[in-house]
Parts: C-alpha cells; sequence; structure tokens
C-alpha cells in the first residue's frame, strides 16, 4: 500500500508571492476551517448523483453563513446566489462537481476514504470545497455591501456519469439569470500556488462505445461453416480506428480505443456472441458531431466483411470545453492579481473528458486547471489513481481566484 503522509500546508513556499490590492482573500480561521471540510469530503465519497451527505453538508454550512441555497430536483446537487439578482446583467456562475470514483482509496493518510472501493481520486472533493470557501467568502463581503454584483455557485451531481450531471443540472434551469461560468478542474502536474489556462479547446469530447457481434458458432475445426466471431472482434478491434483515420481529418484527434473484448469460453468452440467497449474521443468539436455516423459506418463494414452481425450503442458523452477567450482572460486577470503574472502557465489540451462543456453549449465560460503538485515534489500521481492527493494550499488559491474573477466581472479595479 502506497505510504503517502498527510500534507500539512506552509512546508514549502509556493510559486507567486500574493499581493493583490482585490478584497476577498482568505481569512487564516477559513482556511483551517476549509480543509478539515475538504477532509471529511474525502473520508466519505459518495458516486454520481448519490451524493446526499455531501449536498446536506453543504446546505447547512451555506445556511450557517445567511444564505438560502436551494437543492436541484434529484435531491443531489444545490446552487446558491450570493445577493440577489435584479433582472440586469446577468450572473457569474462558478460550478463545482461532487461525485467521487468507484475505486479504492490506496493512501495511508488519516483523512483515507471509510467507504470500500470509493475514493475522491479525481479531486471533486477539492472543487467542492473551493467554490464553498469562494461563497463563504463572497457572502461576508455582501453583507458589508462591498460585493458590486450577485454570484451564483453550482455544485453539480454526477460528472463522472455519461453524459454528465452538468445536462440535468441546465435542464432544471441552474443557468437562468447566468452570463458566464467558470470552473476549475486539479492537475498533479502543475504546482500548488499556479494555474493553467488555454484558450479554446482545453479537454476532448469522449462518448462510450458498446458492440454486440453475434453469428453461428460451431468447431474450431470447421471455421469456414461458422461465422469466426473472435476473428471478427479482433479486425473490429485493430480496423475500426485505422478506417476512421481515412475518413476523418487527423488534426481533429479522433481516437477509438477499447477497453473490454470478451468472446467465447472454450478453446475448441468458436463462440456465437463477442462484445467490444471502448471510448472515442475527439479534440475538435465538428468533428465529435459527425463521429457517430462515420463509427457506425465502419463498424458495419468490417462487421460485414466478417459476416458478423453487429449492433452498435454508442452512448453521446459529452462534447469539448470549448474556453471563451474572453473568460479566460478574466481568469488570467483574476490569477495575476492576486500572485503575478507567473503563477500563470499555458496549457496543453488534454483527452479526458468534462461536462462541464454542457454549460458552454448555453453561455461563455472557462476552465483552469488547478495546480494541486506540492513543488519540487518529483512524483506526478496521477487522476483516477487510488493514491491521488493533493497539496491543500491549492484550496486557497481556488478561492482566492474565484473572488477575484468576480470581483473584477463586477467591475472592481485591480490597480
Amino acid at each position: 500500500m502506497n505510504q503517502l503522509k498527510s500534507r500539512e500546508p506552509g512546508s514549502v513556499t509556493l510559486p507567486g508571492t500574493p499581493s493583490s490590492s482585490l478584497p476577498g482573500t482568505l481569512p487564516a480561521a477559513l482556511r483551517g476551517e476549509l480543509i478539515a471540510f475538504r477532509r471529511d469530503l474525502h473520508m466519505h465519497p459518495e458516486l454520481g448523483n448519490q451524493e446526499f451527505r455531501t449536498t446536506a453538508a453543504l446546505k447547512a454550512r451555506l445556511e450557517a453563513a445567511g444564505l438560502a441555497p436551494r437543492v436541484l430536483p434529484g435531491g443531489t446537487g444545490l446552487i446558491c446566489d450570493i445577493g440577489t439578482w435584479d433582472g440586469g446583467r446577468p450572473m457569474l456562475a462558478v460550478r463545482a462537481d461532487l461525485d467521487a470514483l468507484p475505486i479504492p482509496d490506496a493512501k495511508t493518510v488519516a483523512y483515507r476514504s471509510t467507504v470500500p472501493n470509493r475514493a475522491h481520486a479525481c479531486g471533486h472533493d477539492v472543487h467542492t470545497t473551493t467554490v464553498l470557501g469562494a461563497g463563504l467568502v463572497l457572502a461576508g463581503m455582501a453583507r458589508e455591501g462591498r460585493l458590486p454584483r450577485p454570484v451564483r455557485l453550482l455544485f453539480q451531481p454526477a460528472e463522472e456519469v455519461l453524459p454528465g450531471g452538468a445536462a440535468d443540472a441546465v435542464a432544471a434551469g441552474v443557468l437562468d439569470g447566468v452570463g458566464r461560468i467558470i470552473a476549475v478542474h486539479c492537475d498533479p502536474k502543475v504546482d500548488a500556488g499556479r494555474i493553467g489556462l488555454r484558450t479554446g479547446p482545453i479537454t476532448s469530447a469522449c462518448d462510450r462505445l458498446e458492440i454486440t457481434l453475434d453469428g453461428p458458432g460451431g468447431h474450431t475445426a470447421r471455421p469456414h461453416l461458422t461465422t469466426d466471431l473472435v476473428t471478427a472482434a479482433a479486425r473490429i478491434a485493430t480496423d475500426v480506428p485505422a478506417v476512421l483515420a481515412r475518413r476523418i481529418d487527423a488534426r481533429s484527434g479522433l481516437s477509438v480505443t477499447w477497453g473490454r473484448i470478451e468472446a467465447g469460453h472454450a478453446p475448441n468452440v468458436i463462440p456465437q456472441h463477442a462484445e467490444l467497449s471502448g471510448t472515442v474521443r475527439c479534440l475538435d468539436l465538428p468533428a465529435w458531431r459527425d463521429a457517430p455516423d462515420l463509427v457506425h459506418a465502419a463498424i458495419d463494414e468490417v462487421a460485414t466483411l466478417h459476416r458478423a452481425k453487429s449492433t452498435v450503442d454508442y452512448v453521446r458523452g459529452v462534447p469539448p470545453v470549448v474556453n471563451d477567450p474572453a473568460v479566460t482572460e478574466l481568469l488570467r486577470e483574476a490569477m495575476t492579481a492576486r500572485r503575478g503574472h507567473d503563477s500563470v502557465e499555458d496549457t496543453e489540451q488534454s483527452l479526458g473528458g468534462e461536462d462541464f462543456s454542457w454549460y458552454l453549449e448555453h453561455v461563455p465560460g472557462a476552465m483552469a486547471r488547478l495546480g494541486v503538485r506540492t513543488p519540487g515534489d518529483p512524483h506526478v500521481r496521477d487522476l483516477h489513481a487510488g493514491d491521488f492527493d493533493v497539496d491543500e494550499r491549492c484550496i486557497e488559491t481556488a478561492v482566492e481566484l474565484f473572488t477575484a474573477a468576480a470581483l473584477i466581472d463586477a467591475g472592481v479595479e485591480t490597480g
């Protein structure tokens, strides 16, 4: 088992020196509370659409701050407005996702998951905590009359469940009155105290592919009298990606990758049924829209060549997150105001999927990569791995990024 010690803030100096003249920095007392809140979430991970405890904890803390959170129709997730929207200029929304992953927590820390085969291995506990923290800071400013424009907090369930809880949240009206939306996602390749930004696509589209093949089986001594489904499945696995590579612009980055192939039970029996499962990822939005028809056609052609009957279940996932230039610049200005120009680095487009993209089908927005690696740590703990953890000083970074963005969006000068 990986022996990963609990990381206490303050052992290593973070890049960037807080120097903002903007209000909305994180009070020391709240910093400790947020770390404790994050660790509590980490110990009690909940899967998508099951985040009842997490939702209740958020609701209670926001209500204790004098706010009026509203739970989403499914019973998990909520929205909470800081201030009252008067129907004028639309609000800025700050989004977090709540759900964990169905994998075991492999760390040895005091806040290790207490739920078997459940872990916050993607950093959603951090996302949730930082949006809560920003809301509490902004609520304090609003009480003092120092928040010029209302801000909406959005805590969304089921990001890990295709096609993502964001689509349900949009249908529930969470964007009513919202003009722009921002978010962060933990990035273990970026040092704590920094963020990564990119204008345009920052994630890829991600869909799920399920294929079944059927045909008359038989004896392996007489394959010519059967439909050899093992060979058909193998050819689909290798030939479909090759066919697609010649039917779509290579710059779109369309990729079909298999995670499961099953066929047969005995070495001398050609089976009557085979299955393949995989993902379709794509860097380009127009190519993603064309992908289902192209993938269906390629599978049918290869299956027909081998006399197999194919059934394709193409499950739409999420489009790419395409960062709006103006909102990306808002995040850059906010981070620069807090920690200086060196706290922002350029980042590449990832092949990972993120349902934040569904919001961007309706309003402009941007997602930043939040640095969570302790500076100088040579080991990168990847997302969706059981040993994933963060340098918790990233919480302060994200809270102050969000509060600065809200103030700048409201017209507060950074000088």
